[in-house]
């Protein structure tokens, strides 16, 4: 068991930011098409994560014309190209599916204010 312990364990990565339910995010993934890849970003919320060590997933939702699109991303995925943390929220819930039911100004989360004592 401690070959598959130590396979994990070198795959797991290091660059990314912490990541917490409510934050805005930007992610950047790879995208195949055809012989050619690009980098796309998706821009929403994080309303839901899972797992542990390898196979942990986040849950980023955003609205695109009026529908609500959700993704799962694996956080250690080799597709992912970077993260970027926009906005950090301040939620009480560890998971937010009460936004599926909200529309407009309503999905938004607050923003979480950092008060540095210098």
């Amino acid at each position: 068991m401690d070959i598959i312990k130590d396979i994990t364990e070198a795959q797991i990565r290091t660059d990314l930011p912490e990541l917490k339910i409510g934050d805005t995010v930007k992610v950047y993934f790879k995208v195949r098409e055809g012989t050619r890849e690009r980098v796309q970003m998706f821009e929403g919320t994080i309303i839901k994560k899972r797992g542990a060590g390898i196979s942990e997933t986040f849950t980023v939702r955003r609205i695109s014309y009026g529908v609500g699109v959700e993704r799962v991303f694996p956080v250690n995925s080799p597709k992912i190209d970077k993260i970027e943390v926009s906005r950090t929220g301040k939620v009480r819930r560890a998971k937010l599916y009460y936004l599926r039911d909200r529309v407009g100004k309503a999905t938004k989360v607050k923003e979480k204010i950092e008060v540095n004592n210098d």
